[in-house]
């Protein structure tokens, strides 16, 4: 009778591997998880590669910065469609983290951690441009004045009105919101205007207000309430070096206008 086929040592009886095989196999799948083992998402390696442009100094379009923002908050799907929504809804940069919370949250897959997100960012760019007019003299930084107003309120949906109270070394003492309107109006008293100055014992003013309009050339009534507020506060010896205009489309200076 014939004998039946050895099984050579090397392999399992049932068709099985070699046992080096199986070794190899083994270490190939460990520390995988059933994820892993899938392909990764396609915006994973578009991820590393934006981060990597950033670092290296890269000018990036509006939408891909705001990519670079919503990675954190949104770690599990491309963000790019969304960074283009955002974009196209609000216009730039800027303006999607200077749009109100609510309507932020109409924009799809926006929820309240990005809104959180894009809110830091935003009052983290107010306490730069904040940090470059603090404790300097402002009419010989007036570049940076200009930016920090800019970063402040063009973006706002309201018009508000600002002032920027010095001493008479022209160092800032105080920057308050002195009213907050509708979308082209702000009531302002300049008794309350100056009553305030003197409360701070500031000797001179920069008024700033926004038009949420975009156009930051000045109004009749813009002009006037001005000159009101320059006529009250001189007699007391406080004087109003600027009024400025910041809109989306840039600023106005009623002292470069020579409109005081």
């Amino acid at each position: 009778m014939a004998r039946p086929p050895r099984t050579h040592p090397g392999f399992a009886e049932a068709g099985g591997s070699a046992p080096g095989v199986k070794a190899q196999e083994g270490k190939a799948q460990e520390g995988k998880t059933p994820e892993s083992k899938a392909e990764e998402p396609h915006y994973h390696g578009h991820r590393d590669r934006l981060r990597a442009r950033f670092a290296q100094g890269d000018t990036l379009p509006d939408y891909e910065f705001l990519e670079l923002v919503l990675f954190r908050a949104i770690p599990r799907r491309d963000v790019k469609p969304i960074a283009k929504a955002l974009i196209a809804r609000f216009g730039s940069f800027a303006e999607v983290i200077s749009a109100p919370a609510e309507r932020l949250l109409e924009v799809d897959g926006i929820g309240p951690s990005v809104v959180t997100d894009l809110k830091i960012m935003e009052a983290a760019g107010r306490r730069l441009a904040r940090g470059a007019v603090a404790e300097r003299t402002l009419l010989s930084s007036w570049a940076a004045v200009i930016d920090y107003c800019r970063a402040a309120m063009a973006f706002a949906p309201r018009e508000e009105f600002r002032l920027l109270f010095l001493d008479k070394r022209n160092r800032l003492i105080a920057d308050e919101v002195q009213g907050r309107g509708t979308v082209d109006h702000t009531p302002v008293y300049p008794r309350e205007v100056v009553r305030r100055a003197l409360e701070l014992s500031a000797t001179a003013l920069i008024l700033v207000h926004n038009h949420p309009s975009g156009d930051p050339t000045p109004s009749q009534a813009d002009i006037k309430m001005t000159r009101d507020i320059v006529a009250v506060a001189g007699p007391l010896g406080i004087v109003v070096h600027d009024h400025i205009i910041v809109g989306r489309d840039g600023h106005a200076s009623f002292r470069g206008l020579k409109l005081i």
